[in-house]
């Protein structure tokens, strides 16, 4: 029976969720539990294709990422895949109506990680919106089931808050970036002089982006409001940490949060939630 294919495709899909992100997989928890298939669904097909330009590096990373956006294709045309993330994520963007176009500027950015190391405001623009905006896009449109009106009103501030998690995982993994694989998206700024005038001017833009998020997320369905809230606590106190941390620390060591905040961070949230003081 193809029932049972499609729940080890999805089983695989969990697994790479809950194995790559602890505060991704936190976040689905929260949100109503007809929604928590679809978001592993396609963080499974967005962590496949960063694994390949961030980790594979005795790879040809090329020649994987042309694959994969084949397979992705064929994948959508056929309505299956031997591949079970594909599987998964094609079953997803046929039952809400996700745009091919938000896929193909996802796997764009993807592809502009292979070799462009630095970025003009333009490129970081078209970057982010690829690696963040339209994934952000994407969940909007499982969130809202169909409801095509909710969508275009909830589109600026999901792109939003996809920006700033962006911004931030920049910020967060400087060291990564800049030292072991040799990239810089903020624009016009020279790493090796990196200072807190530099930094600050990032996290001005990132809280800009974090208030036009949080409108959106008040306006969403209740069904997805508190999943994503969650989500939206984690990266505020990931900035906050940020904040407050040297430039120069940042640029050698990755900025954490522990698990058992993050614990703390959703009980305090899911306290606040249920007095509806969000």
């Amino acid at each position: 029976m193809k029932e049972i294919f499609d729940k080890v495709a999805l089983k695989c899909s969990k697994l790479t969720t809950t194995s790559y992100s602890t505060s991704f997989s936190m976040g689905i928890r929260f949100l109503y539990k007809k929604f928590h298939d679809p978001i592993y669904s396609i963080y499974g097909f967005v962590r496949f294709a960063d694994e390949i330009v961030d980790t594979f590096h005795d790879y040809d990373k090329q020649k994987l990422l042309q694959e994969f956006r084949q397979d992705t294709y064929r994948a959508l045309e056929d309505k299956i895949s031997l591949n079970p993330i594909l599987h998964s994520f094609q079953r997803v963007v046929h039952e809400y109506n996700i745009d091919r176009e938000l896929i193909d500027t996802f796997l764009h950015s993807m592809e502009m990680d292979l070799d462009q190391a630095n970025h003009d405001q333009a490129s970081y623009e078209e970057y982010i919106l690829g690696s963040a905006e339209v994934v952000g896009l994407m969940c909007l449109k499982v969130f809202v089931e169909g409801d095509e009106n909710k969508y275009n009103e909830l589109r600026y501030y999901a792109m939003r808050l996809g920006s700033a998690f962006q911004k931030i995982n920049f910020l967060r993994d400087l060291q990564a970036d800049y030292k072991e694989m040799g990239r810089t998206y903020f624009p016009g700024i020279d790493m090796d002089q990196f200072d807190e005038a530099a930094k600050l001017a990032i996290e001005k833009d990132i809280a800009i982006d974090f208030k036009d998020g949080f409108e959106g997320i008040k306006r969403l369905p209740k069904a997805a409001r508190f999943g994503v809230y969650m989500a939206y606590v984690y990266y505020i106190s990931l900035f906050n940490k940020i904040r407050s941390t040297p430039p120069k620390r940042m640029l050698n060591e990755r900025i954490r949060i522990p698990n058992n905040r993050k614990y703390a961070l959703f009980v305090g949230s899911y306290v606040r939630h249920s007095l509806n003081l969000i």
